[in-house]
Formats: C-alpha cells, structure tokens, sequence
C-alpha cells in the first residue's frame, strides 16, 4: 500500500467543469483555489476529479482525444490576461458564458501575445516542455492539426495517406502546418502549467490530487491513430471487437463501451512501455490515482463491431499482474485505488490484493440485500475507499427518494435509526467507517436532488453539465461536514 493511502482522510469529489463561475463550464481560475481553499478549511485532504483530457462533442471525459493531452476547454483566459500575453479588452465580462470555439480563439491570439511579449523563462519553459514531452505531443499536435483540416472527422475517415501515416505526407503536413501545430503545443503547455500551479497551490495547503485513469482509449484519439498495433485492429485499421460491460445493475443490455481492446501479446512484448508513459504523465499531475474499470486489467468483455448491444460478448483474459510489476519496476510504489465495481470475481480481488490496491465501497448499493451484502460498512478493511456514491450514481438524496420501503427501512435499522436524514446518515456512515479514505461528491454536501446527477450510463445526453454555486452551500452544511471530519479523524 502506498503511504499517501494509509492515513485516515476525507476527500469530495467534483470534476473541474462543475466549479462555480460566469462561463459555459468551469475552470481552473480562481473558484478552482477557492474550492482548495474551502477544502483546506474543512479538514478534508483530497480533492477527486474526473479525468481532464480532451473531450468529443459529447463532454464525456472518459472518451478523449488523447491519453495525455490536458482540456483546452479548462484553461484559465484572466490568467492569461495577468501574463500579459491577451488583452484585458479581449476577454470582457461580457465574453463570459460564450462557445468552447471563441474560448480556443482567446487562447489563439494569447499564444500571438505570447510570441511577442513573454520573458525569456517563458520561452525555456515553453521549449523545454515541448520536448519532454514530444514522445506524445509530436503526435497529438500533428493529429489535431489535421483533424481540424478534415472537418473533425475520426481518422479512420481521413484521405489514406494521412490515415496510413505515410511518412512522406506526414513530413509535408508538418511543414505545412506548423503555425497551428505550434498553437496546439502552446496550448498543453498552458494547460499543464496552470494545472500544476493549482496541484501545487493546494499540496502546499496539505490537499492531495486524485484523478481517475480510464482503462480503455476512444477510438478517435491520437493514440490509437499514432499506435495502431497497441490495438485490436484489423489491417485496414478497424475495431473488429470493441469493449464493453455485460448487462448489470445500470444496463439491462451492459454498455457497450465501443473502444478499442489492446493487444495485450504486443504490449506484454514491447515491456507495456505505452501504458509505463501513460501512467508517467498522470502521476505528474496527481498524487493519487484510480483506474477506472480495474478488473478490465484481469479479463475485459470484448464484443464484436457489429454488435447493438454490449450483451453477446465474452470475458478476455489480461495480463493485470505482468503489468502492474512492470508499472512498479519503472514508477515505483503507485498510489493506485482499483475501482472494482461491478462483476468482481475471485481472480480480480486476488489482482488487487497481491499490490495491496484499495478497492472501493459504494454506501448506496449496501443496503438492498441483506447482512453479507460487501458494501455494507461492517464487511471494510482500512484499504479501501468508500464513497456515498460517484459520478455514475444518482446523488444521495436523489437515491434515498427512488428506493424501495424495505432498502430504506433496512438503512435506517443498520444505522441505528438515527435522528436524521436518510442522506444525512449515510454521509456519516461513510466518513465514520474503518475506510482509510471516505470520499463525499459535492453534490451529497449540498443536498441537492437527481436534477444534479452527473452521469447515466448508457445514456449519451444531458451528461457532465452539473455545475454548482457557492449561494448553495450554507453555513449548517459546512459546520456539519467540517465537524463530522474531526468527529472521526480525517483531518
């Protein structure tokens, strides 16, 4: 087990985008240290996020454009008016709440500000980053550039040469393209450095980093189209399977995902050194990391293409063990958390056991199945991290109003029919278990309703829009939380 998961801790979760502020989502301006700020004042010691690369059109970010590309969409524009490279009468209160594309046009002409006014340390800094690193920027910029010249389109529709990778078409391209591809560049490099002064501003206040890895890539990314032989993929570069979950508790059909599998052989061949890079860039930009879908590392529900559903599949085996000694050979002792939700079987927990990662527990699946039910707080270890419920789950009190008579009355019988809200209850439940680490999303602080959810799975609209106000938050909601974190030792 890592250090850093071996202490008592509270954490809340809340994506970047559900931060408070005047434009379209948030950011990683000033409310992302105000939230530190609130975090550091309340005892808790981890901050939670999805993961922050770029998203398709649907704002899913477990479906991005590269594995370690950072969100454009997240950047901060007043902090590049403070560097003086944009204009205050570029970025007026008035421009606030506008489309993702005048965002990336601010962005566009701060990076001409940037050419004309930045300090030599800037230049330094912008140059050494670009070539630390090229193992995945070169690619992703080259990537990005084009799929722009080709309306947006996934590279499997692209003109063939740029679709094969020719080397000759893609020397040209470069050449060709290299005043936007710099622009791309110039872009991650402001993500990544306003991202690592937000880590930093809250590391120095005791807040740890935790993000979330997703197991699997999008087909449409600049990985897959950069390392096809990584994937399953036919000679024309086609899924031929796709991965996926069979039906469970939140599909009767499963999900059917539609990434890519990997080519475990290859991988295993090649010292897993596509993953070793991708964990290398997470680890820089958090402290503890979850993977996403962890007992996909086991064995993986692999579906063929021309399925509808994710239904007719079948479990695949991976080489988790190999990998994970790999990982740790090259990184060293990781903070992992292993989200083992789901169909779990004994080869999975023997998986996690053996790297000693800590599993999760979700307090809203614990009450519907009687005393042996594994979610259920007595069933704990210290190494594991319970939650209230995450992204894919309806808020708490959203789930307390849906439930059956029998699930609530059992609740309030093994909580010891406390004196108040079922929701209520259960936040305590969590932060008063043996659970090393209790995480509560900000949504079950604030009390708010299903209107608030931030995913349904299986579904593709009104997804990953929640944002929240600080007029939501009231003095009790916080006196409560803070109390309840020094109650039981997480601060």
């Amino acid at each position: 087990m890592n250090n850093l998961l071996n202490k008592r801790r509270a954490g809340v979760l809340l994506h970047i985008t559900s931060l408070p502020g005047t434009d379209k989502q948030g950011d990683l301006g000033q409310e992302a240290y105000n939230f530190v700020n609130f975090l550091h004042d309340t005892g808790v010691s981890v901050w939670q996020t999805l993961p922050l690369g770029m998203t398709h059109a649907d704002g899913s970010p477990y479906q991005c454009l590269s594995a370690h590309a950072g969100n454009p969409a997240l950047i901060d524009i007043d902090g590049l008016v403070k560097l003086g490279w944009l204009p205050l009468s570029e970025h007026c209160g008035e421009c606030h709440g506008s489309s993702a594309f005048y965002k990336s046009c601010l962005i566009a002409k701060a990076y001409h500000g940037f050419l004309e006014h930045a300090e030599r340390r800037d230049w330094d800094e912008f140059a050494h980053f670009c070539q630390e690193k090229a193992f995945w920027l070169d690619d992703f910029s080259l990537f990005m550039a084009l799929r722009n010249i080709f309306n947006q389109q996934c590279w499997n529709q692209w003109p063939e040469p740029f679709k094969e990778r020719d080397s000759k078409a893609l020397r040209e391209a470069r050449h060709r393209l290299s005043a936007a591809i710099e622009e791309i560049k110039f872009e991650q490099y402001v993500f990544f450095r306003q991202w690592m002064a937000l880590k930093t501003y809250a590391n120095e206040r005791g807040v740890l980093m935790f993000g979330d890895i997703p197991i699997f890539v999008s087909y449409d990314s600049s990985d897959v189209w950069a390392h096809r032989e990584v994937f399953k993929l036919d000679e024309s570069g086609e899924m031929s399977v796709v991965t996926g979950v069979p039906p469970d508790y939140f599909s009767a059909t499963g999900q059917r995902w539609g990434n890519p599998h990997y080519d475990w052989s290859y991988l295993n061949k090649t010292g897993f050194s596509w993953w070793i890079e991708r964990m290398q860039t997470q680890l820089e930009q958090f402290d503890i990391l979850r993977i996403d879908h962890f007992r996909g590392l086991e064995a993986a529900w692999e579906i063929s293409s021309d399925e509808p559903t994710a239904q007719n599949g079948l479990w695949v085996k991976a080489p988790g063990k190999d990998l994970l000694n790999a990982m740790k050979a090259q990184l060293g002792s990781i903070p992992l958390v292993a989200e083992d939700l789901g169909i779990i079987t004994d080869e999975v927990e023997e998986l996690r056991d053996e790297f000693g990662l800590p599993g999760m527990k979700i307090l809203q699946f614990a009450f519907g199945s009687g005393p042996n039910n594994s979610y259920l707080p007595d069933h704990y270890i210290g190494n594991c991290v319970v939650y209230t419920g995450t992204h894919d789950n309806d808020t708490t009190v959203g789930w307390t109003r849906s439930i059956q008579e029998y699930e609530r009355n059992y609740a309030y019988d093994y909580l010891g029919s406390p004196a108040m809200p079922l929701h209520c209850a259960i936040i305590q439940a969590a932060l008063g278990s043996v659970a090393n680490l209790a995480v509560i999303p900000m949504q079950d602080i604030l009390e708010l309703g299903s209107e608030a959810r931030m995913n349904t799975p299986g579904t593709m609209v009104g997804n990953w829009k929640w944002r929240f106000q600080w007029h939501q938050l009231s003095s009790d909601q916080v006196n409560r939380f803070t109390h309840l974190i020094a109650l039981f030792n997480r601060n």
